[in-house]
């Protein structure tokens, strides 16, 4: 089975950037021709209820770890006049015929990751990017395996348009670039910081002044502060004393009486009045 059509195929790597020696490759061999086959069982066991134009994600056995692979099933007519807008890296434009005819296909698309150089090596030549790969398989059974699909060989051509590279066949596609094109750009040399300005001597001695200034002057305070408080507790006691002396100096006042033309103190009088001894006994 094969794709041909007027319209080249594109292979859009949006997030591959233009370099200088940039090729696209298309690549096949035995070994890779029998990873292709176990790639498209452990796709189409992705279809349990399929539905036309739906990709489907599958599942690779857990030694092929790192490889992506998905299916989706067309119609040969939708595919001639509508194309496919997006499947994964790969836009598929209108006017593709399926020869030999087939009413319906499958495209399996697997990204090889960390194994692209394992199964499709290029000497001379470093990968860009992971080797991917869009190959048609007829939709009769979906539960065959070992499906023919087409033969590839490898070609080089130049990406065209930036980033994208187009086809006329199905098969694998990666961006590779000659190994001498990327040679490690020599190391800058390194930049030593900027040495410190050097202090001068006026600096240096208008520092020290102030330092000793500042201990001068807290000396000056902490004395000061000691004389206050020696002078306080000296008006306190002063004050204490005061109200002692004037405390002992006020007695009991005494009552005043004139006695001619004199004043002079006059004790209070006694609540018991005194009694004569004699008057005691002359009651007997």
């Amino acid at each position: 089975m094969g794709l041909l059509g007027s319209l080249a195929m594109l292979l859009s790597f949006l997030w591959i950037l233009w370099s200088p020696g940039l090729r696209a490759e298309s690549s096949s061999s035995d070994q890779a021709r029998s990873l292709d086959a176990l790639l498209q069982d452990y796709a189409f066991r992705a279809f349990i209820r399929p539905r036309t134009g739906i990709p489907y994600e599958g599942k690779v056995p857990s030694n092929l770890t790192g490889i992506t692979i998905s299916a989706m099933r067309l119609r040969s007519g939708s595919l001639r006049n509508r194309g496919v807008q997006s499947y994964k890296e790969f836009q598929i434009p209108t006017g593709v015929v399926v020869r030999p005819y087939v009413e319906r296909l499958v495209l399996v698309y697997q990204n090889l990751g960390n194994w692209s150089t394992v199964y499709y090596p290029v000497s001379g030549y470093s990968y860009l990017a992971p080797v991917v790969g869009l190959l048609g398989y007829n939709a009769s059974d979906l539960s065959a395996t070992n499906l023919p699909e087409l033969d590839g060989m490898k070609k080089f051509s130049n990406v065209s348009s930036g980033n994208v590279c187009s086809t006329v066949e199905l098969g694998h596609f990666g961006i590779v670039v000659e190994s001498t094109a990327l040679s490690p750009a020599p190391s800058p040399a390194p930049v030593l910081p900027p040495s410190p300005p050097k202090e001068s001597k006026k600096t240096n001695g208008s520092k020290v002044w102030k330092i000793v200034g500042s201990v001068i002057g807290g000396l000056v305070v902490l004395v000061l502060l000691g004389l206050l408080i020696l002078w306080i507790r000296r008006f306190k006691h002063r004050k204490k004393m005061q109200r002692m002396e004037r405390a002992s100096e006020v007695g009991e006042a005494l009552q005043m009486a004139s006695i001619g033309n004199t004043r002079a103190p006059v004790a209070m009088g006694t609540r018991t009045q005194p009694v004569i001894e004699n008057e005691v006994f002359a009651g007997y």
